[in-house]
């Protein structure tokens, strides 16, 4: 009998065998599949007119009671309520407003205990909550006066999202226009450090929704929120733990904001990581965009700088309707998705030119410091040409939507809790590479 070689393959396979039974009886932990799923809402700005402006003037809170109806026949898990400065009293009159936010909330008067047990009273008989309250306005306006009304507003906010248990407002910082965007960072410390003073004394945080606004003025600014980038957030954040109001300043994310200016959330996400700043995001907006990849190649991501219509004979345009023109900065480049309603697109995830919410969601739970049980997706409706304020007929189109958020983001718990859990806790490997942030 010739002697048996190393080599031979009997020899390699009855090896294999005992290492791969050894492999299979050592002792294992096992850990459970536990997906945890995120809490679904919805901005009440979807539909500004559910309740008649003539009986909403006349009875404030009717609005709330109106729309807490409405979220729960949306099969919603909770609400952001939408403030805003009555259109009598604001100083960007709505038809000049892409998407003018509603004022849900009416704040004309100060919100008291009462007004909180109405708001309350709505809430119990269904299973919803607050999220927080959303009131989006220049904080940094340039003119002291408007500047004044629009925090003595924010500071009503605050009162309102006490009284009634909420623990976080959203909002955007804003822009001096008169000033540079480095002198913005003093008018920040100067003047929005305050208003963190004034939200920690109620125990809130201010969450801001990271829009550039490059409508908002007829300038060529097309960054009219100082906070509208990672980078941006890092230093505003540093500005704020100076003053001990850091863990009051937050990020609202919302990755339309990022397709707009040619990012992805993966990349933002790892950055934020990157950098030890993953714990800035705390709560989440759901809209998406959709890139006109024609605009981009007309004007670039610098949007629309000429022929717009906002301007007339040299001058910005004294009619509140042609400054609605501004707005083409933005709307050249792509249109806003109510999550859902665009197709599938592999190709447009991977030139970031709409938003993978698969890989949205799976980043999050990767990547940030969330308390996912408690992180509210809300979903935030500006797909113009679904934009209709007719009840009937955009329930169906919302709640399509809203199901689709919640269905994706089980997925993606799911893949997340198996992959990075159970696998991972019995040291099998998952398979594939997946989305790499910073790829070119």
């Amino acid at each position: 009998m010739l002697p048996v070689r190393e080599a031979d393959p009997l020899v390699i396979t009855e090896r294999a065998e005992r290492l791969q039974d050894a492999e299979y009886n050592r002792p294992v932990s096992v850990r459970a599949f536990e997906p945890r799923f995120m809490k679904i809402g919805v901005l009440t700005a979807a539909l500004q007119e559910l309740t008649p402006r003539d009986v909403r003037d006349a009875d404030p809170d009717r609005a709330i009671e109106d729309w807490v109806q409405f979220a729960h026949e949306l099969a919603v898990d909770s609400i952001q309520l939408s403030a805003a400065l009555h259109p009598d009293e604001t100083d960007v009159p709505p038809e000049a407003m892409l998407d003018p936010v509603a004022n849900t909330l009416d704040l004309r008067r100060p919100f008291d205990a009462a007004r909180a047990r109405r708001v309350e009273g709505a809430l119990g008989p269904t299973s919803l909550s607050l999220s927080d309250i959303g009131y989006f306005d220049n904080m940094l306006h340039h003119d002291p006066a408007i500047r004044r009304a629009k925090h003595a507003f924010m500071l009503r906010v605050f009162d309102a999202a006490a009284l009634l248990g909420v623990k976080a407002v959203c909002g955007f910082v804003g822009r001096n226009q008169s000033h540079g965007m480095d002198e913005n960072l003093r008018d920040f410390e100067e003047q929005f450090v305050p208003l963190l003073q004034e939200a920690k004394s109620r125990e809130l945080i201010y969450r801001v929704e990271p829009c550039p606004m490059a409508g908002w003025t007829t300038a060529d600014s097309f960054y009219n929120n100082i906070a509208y980038t990672p980078g941006a957030w890092i230093a505003l954040h540093r500005i704020c733990e100076r003053h001990r109001v850091g863990d009051q300043f937050r990020i609202h994310y919302d990755p339309s904001h990022a397709i707009l200016m040619g990012q992805d959330t993966r990349s933002i996400f790892q950055y934020l990581k990157d950098t030890g700043y993953n714990f800035l995001i705390s709560g989440l907006h759901v809209k998406g965009q959709v890139t006109d990849a024609k605009g981009v190649a007309a004007w670039g991501y610098g949007g629309q700088t000429m022929e717009r219509g906002d301007w007339k004979d040299g001058q910005p345009s004294s009619q509140s309707v042609d400054r609605l023109n501004a707005w083409k900065k933005q709307t050249v480049l792509g249109e806003p998705e109510l999550p859902g309603t665009a197709r599938h697109d592999p190709l447009a995830y991977l030139q970031n030119r709409t938003v993978d919410w698969l890989d949205h969601q799976l980043a999050a739970r990767e990547l940030l410091e969330l308390d996912v049980a408690n992180t509210h997706l809300v979903v935030e409706h500006e797909y113009p040409k679904a934009r209709t304020q007719d009840r009937e007929r955009l329930k169906p189109i919302l709640q399509g939507s809203i199901a689709f958020v919640r269905r994706i983001d089980e997925a993606a718990a799911c893949m997340y809790a198996l992959q990075h859990e159970v696998l991972r806790e019995q040291g099998i490997p998952t398979q594939g590479t997946g989305r790499e942030p910073y790829r070119s």
